[in-house]
């Protein structure tokens, strides 16, 4: 099997894998992202008319709530939900559905700060979004102001293609991998391993470096016996 058909990227998605994303593509993900906030506030609501008809169910009514209310709720929601999820996954709910992913200006992730800022500009000024249209990077006001960018990325976790996209921005990590398999020579299955020398005998093609012993004689020095005039004559 191909390392192509593993790839977690639809095939007719792979040519835009790594590209900012358009208008419509963010504007049907935070729809999206705005069903889940509306699931949750209405959750919590019923939460509490549940606590409280448990409470005294004799007398229960629901509780009333007001618009102001609802909508400061869906405000507080929304940067909560899109603050965390910037900044844990990279991706809303709605970006996983639509394959989009929220990055720092070289495909980093925005780090807390900056995803909770981001959600609370796209929260209180959502208009921005449509800056993507005169923007040749399609970027919105949100995304000018933190440096961010909204990418196409299928793949679960961050990958180069959606860091390194066409639109001039570096790759996130250019240098070599070290764990990178290395080309050897293989080794033929005859090779026998060289032998090793017994001690103290000479390798060949390397000189001795043992000092040379003169075995030359020395002289004597024992005095020599001479003898003296003989003081007996032959008769």
């Amino acid at each position: 099997m191909s390392g192509s058909e593993l790839s977690p990227v639809p095939r007719e998605a792979r040519p835009f894998q790594g590209e900012p994303a358009g208008l419509v593509t963010r504007l049907i993900a935070n729809t999206i992202d705005a069903i889940v906030v509306c699931v949750v506030i209405a959750g919590c609501y019923l939460g509490w008319a549940a606590f409280r008809f448990i409470l005294d169910p004799l007398t229960f009514t629901f509780p009333r709530a007001s618009l102001l209310f609802f909508v400061t709720a869906g405000l507080i929601v929304s940067t909560v939900y899109l603050g965390l999820a910037w900044w844990l996954a990279g991706k809303s709910y709605g970006g996983h559905v639509m394959g989009l992913r929220v990055t720092g200006h070289h495909g980093r992730g925005l780090g807390p700060v900056r995803s909770f800022a981001r959600a609370g500009f796209c929260a209180f000024f959502p208009i921005g979004l449509f800056w993507c249209l005169v923007s040749p990077r399609r970027r919105s006001v949100q995304d000018i102001v933190l440096w961010s960018m909204v990418l196409y990325d299928w793949a679960p976790h961050p990958t180069k293609e959606a860091a390194a996209s066409d639109v001039g921005d570096a790759a996130v990590d250019n240098a070599p991998n070290p764990a990178r398999l290395v080309a050897v020579d293989p080794v033929p299955d005859t090779a026998t391993p060289p032998e090793i020398p017994a001690p103290g005998a000479s390798v060949p093609g390397t000189a001795s470096t043992a000092p040379t012993v003169s075995t030359a004689p020395t002289p004597s020095t024992a005095p020599t016996a001479t003898s003296g005039p003989s003081t007996a004559e032959a008769s």
